[in-house]
């Protein structure tokens, strides 16, 4: 049984427990905002910290139901509690909301938890979907869908993304609903703000890893798939420009020794895992390694947002897989963003594309003519990804002004 499962057994074993329900009672009234795990988190952490910037004398709760969500943000300091949701069912729901009894309920993106919606909806809590998407494959809008499609009438209001899903609700029914945007472009604009006004020592081995080269090419939640494709291009760009200095900065989705030892054999010794070169108490022997090694692994998690700054160019994991990760964390830098083919259920990678700042690729061919491109035009269609995402900014505060 793989570690997920099993940290996610214990959560729900524990959720309900006498412990947990006393942490609850006590943080009665609080607004509940809930997470699926880390991506819907960095969607709501906006308008915690807005809510906080305005002083909201409430307390806040937050719930994940995924354990790498709970695990990496179970001591997040701007909210009162953190908590794994209890398995949806009935019982549940009614024993969590008695406990809790929530003033104000914010559910993010694709959380549509029938237990829950009916209990709350029952007992007039207010209750939010924010930064939601609809798309007309879904199962509300199939035949087979109307007692999903009537789940959504549980919302108190619903906060979408884009038009086309406010008229595609609309077509079935559902009115009370907003476009405002999706909260993550304002989350990664103020990560980058945050940087101007801070110097971070974790990533100076990075800085020194990439100083005077011409080519730096940063590589986010990457796959083996992903791997593979990016060895070949570091190796025949090496073959074909024998002076040329090319870096890439390659920071892996899953971080644990097997994929690490694919990695290390993949790249034959080029590498130098951030963990270990980082930790070498010597600055000269650190910049001597880095200055002939040419691929960075980030064995670590909570860099890759501050990463695509040091690059030119970006390449986005994932899209040979179930889908491509976080796109906009790069575009913000305004770098070209590049990924694998499936994309098409990810809004920003599509408004991207259509800015002329991102391109997908399905093969080698396909990835080596766009890098190069990339590379060659770097300022241009770099300028065009950060002036998307500058379009985008602005759902928190519509969010925060309609519901608070």
């Amino acid at each position: 049984m793989g570690k997920k499962i099993i940290a996610l057994l214990k959560g729900q074993r524990e959720a309900l427990d006498k412990e947990h329900i006393a942490q609850l009672q006590a943080l009665r009234g609080a607004i509940w905002i809930h997470s699926a795990s880390v991506g819907e988190f960095e969607q709501a952490r906006p308008i915690i910290e807005r809510l906080k910037v305005k002083g909201e004398r409430s307390k806040i709760v937050l719930t994940f139901f995924s354990p790498s969500g709970y695990e990496l943000r179970k001591n997040y300091e701007l909210v009162d509690g953190v908590f794994y949701l209890p398995f949806p069912n009935r019982h549940n729901a009614n024993k969590f909301i008695d406990a809790l009894q929530p003033s104000k309920v914010l559910f993010v993106k694709y959380e549509f938890w029938p237990p829950y919606l009916r209990v709350l909806k029952k007992r007039g809590i207010p209750t939010y979907s924010i930064s939601a998407i609809f798309r007309p494959t879904q199962r509300f809008f199939h035949w087979y869908g109307k007692s999903s499609l009537n789940l959504l009438k549980c919302f108190t209001h619903l906060y979408v993304q884009d038009e086309a899903s406010r008229a595609l609700l609309a077509e079935h029914g559902i009115a009370n609903c907003t476009v405002t945007g999706d909260t993550r472009f304002d989350r990664v604009k103020a990560i980058v703000d945050s940087q101007k006004s801070k110097v971070d020592s974790r990533f100076t081995p990075i800085a020194q890893f990439v100083e005077g080269a011409e080519r730096v090419l940063v590589a986010g939640s990457t796959w083996p798939k992903d791997e593979v494709l990016l060895q070949k291009y570091i190796e025949d760009l090496r073959l074909k420009i024998e002076d040329c200095s090319a870096k890439l900065i390659l920071v892996p989705h899953e971080i644990n020794e097997e994929h690490l030892h694919f990695i290390f054999n993949l790249f034959e010794g080029k590498m130098v895992k951030y963990s270990v070169i980082s930790n070498m108490p010597s600055n000269e022997s650190r910049v001597n390694i880095l200055q002939h090694a040419q691929v960075m692994v980030l064995d670590t998690i909570g860099l890759l947002s501050s990463i695509y700054r040091f690059g030119q160019v970006a390449y986005i994991g994932g899209g040979f897989g179930v889908g491509i990760h976080n796109t906009i964390e790069a575009a913000v830098y305004g770098v070209p963003v590049l990924f694998g083919p499936n994309y098409h259920h990810f809004r920003e990678a599509q408004g991207l594309i259509d800015a002329g700042a991102a391109r997908s690729i399905s093969n080698y061919a396909e990835l080596e003519e766009a890098i190069e491109t990339a590379f060659a035009n770097h300022e241009t269609i770099g300028k065009k990804a950060a002036d998307y995402v500058q379009s985008e900014l602005g759902a928190t505060e519509k969010i925060y002004k309609e519901i608070f």
